[in-house]
């Protein structure tokens, strides 16, 4: 049974007050909230394990390493990786997708090579594969989606993936729209083409069920401030046969072997994707709160925010004047629309004062407002200790916005 009451109890800041009102809080996909054993975890490390890791023979260097690579095995088993080898601690998806972006144009393409993204991805799945195109005059081509968000080509890709496209990197599940793309489905149909792909899972490993084996992707990457861990850590599961064939994304200390003037050789995986000190006290930060997502149970978290999205989407209906934008399913734990004539800012900022915060601008898809024929919109976003009390306090908020214009 999802007790919504014990979740919320976890969440201090749920209980706060804005503008002398209830925080409402709906922007999930920005960021979530942290749970108490989140944050008693990370202040316990630093009161009593605070080390360097997998540097010193002392006994809180250990204890540091061994909270460290314990970290690394519960993000293993949360998504089904084959080994540990294949997690690589970054400071979130955005890093995560530089590292491949950076390491596979090196040294697997040439110019004129091609990367396929989707018109529906966020700026953190476009820009560095923009940086590759001026650096190594790559290609970056887009596949288009359909005027409801769905992606326009899931049974012709193969008119899209060419001899010269050397990579498919897409997104799970959209920012804005929520879509839940077939990724399966495509990364299947992607090898069959002997193309690898790149899942950016930063709205899904949040709200689903994550087996990368069953994927089959050869890279994904997620962060860990948006399912309830620290800012600042993320991961990227490579394959070990792709992680071996990529050279290091940075230099330094931690992911070297020998260093001499005449040459350098590189750690085993993944630390030779591991340069400098890493945020050891987040990864135990990241840890924990995979622990606690999976303590309330993923089945009955998805349960619990497919019900919520569905009551937002049918309630906003009831608005004159909306617009929803994207699929209505499948559908995740996103909902973005716009009212009438209402400049998205002048909603969101009226819906601040009324004690209820969601996002609002092109939420780093302008390519998407481009293709949607819009400057932005009002994003809703749910998680785990929402309620449907507040969702009926933003279509109550809506309405006194509405009835001012």
């Amino acid at each position: 049974m999802y007790n919504i009451n014990k979740v919320r109890g976890d969440f201090p800041i749920l209980s706060r007050e804005v503008y002398k009102r209830p925080l409402v809080y709906l922007d999930n996909a920005a960021t979530t909230q942290k749970p108490l054993c989140v944050l008693d975890a990370m202040r316990e490390e630093y009161l009593n394990v605070n080390a360097n890791v997998h540097r010193g023979v002392h006994y809180l260097s250990q204890q540091a390493t061994d909270l460290h690579e314990a970290a690394r095995e519960t993000v293993r088993s949360f998504i089904n990786a084959n080994k540990t080898e294949e997690i690589v601690f970054t400071r979130g998806t955005t890093e995560a997708i530089n590292l491949v972006a950076s390491s596979f144009c090196q040294s697997q393409m040439k110019e004129g090579d091609e990367v396929l993204v989707t018109d529906m991805e966020h700026h953190s799945n476009i820009v560095p594969w923009q940086l590759q195109a001026m650096q190594r005059g790559i290609v970056v081509r887009h596949l288009p989606i359909t005027d409801d968000g769905r992606l326009a080509c899931c049974d012709s890709i193969a008119t899209y993936l060419t001899e010269k496209t050397k990579l498919l990197s897409i997104a799970h599940v959209s920012n804005v729209l929520g879509t839940i793309n077939p990724v399966k489905d495509i990364i299947r149909m992607a090898h069959e083409r002997g193309i690898p792909v790149l899942v950016d899972g930063a709205q899904s490993a949040p709200h689903m069920k994550i087996d990368v084996q069953d994927l089959d992707c050869d890279f994904f990457a997620f962060s860990g401030h948006k399912m309830y861990g620290p800012t600042g850590i993320g991961v990227l599961y490579g394959k070990e046969e792709w992680l071996d064939r990529l050279p290091p994304y940075q230099g330094g200390g931690e992911m070297i072997d020998k260093v001499t003037w005449e040459h350098t050789t590189f750690e085993r995986l993944p630390f030779k994707f591991e340069a400098g000190t890493p945020d050891y006290i987040a990864t135990h930060g990241l840890a924990t709160a995979i622990n606690y997502l999976l303590s309330v149970g993923l089945d009955s978290v998805e349960a619990h925010e497919t019900e919520l999205t569905r009551y937002c989407m049918e309630q906003l209906q009831t608005i004159e004047g909306i617009k929803i934008y994207g699929p209505k399913a499948p559908h995740d734990a996103v909902v973005s629309f716009n009212v009438g004539n209402i400049h998205h800012l002048d909603i969101g900022t009226l819906l601040d004062r009324l004690g209820i915060a969601v996002r609002t601008g092109h939420h780093c898809a302008q390519p998407l407002m481009d293709r949607l024929g819009i400057s932005g919109t009002v994003r809703a976003s749910f998680a785990l200790y929402n309620t449907k009390e507040e969702v009926d306090a933003l279509v109550a908020g809506l309405r006194r916005v509405v009835q001012m214009f």
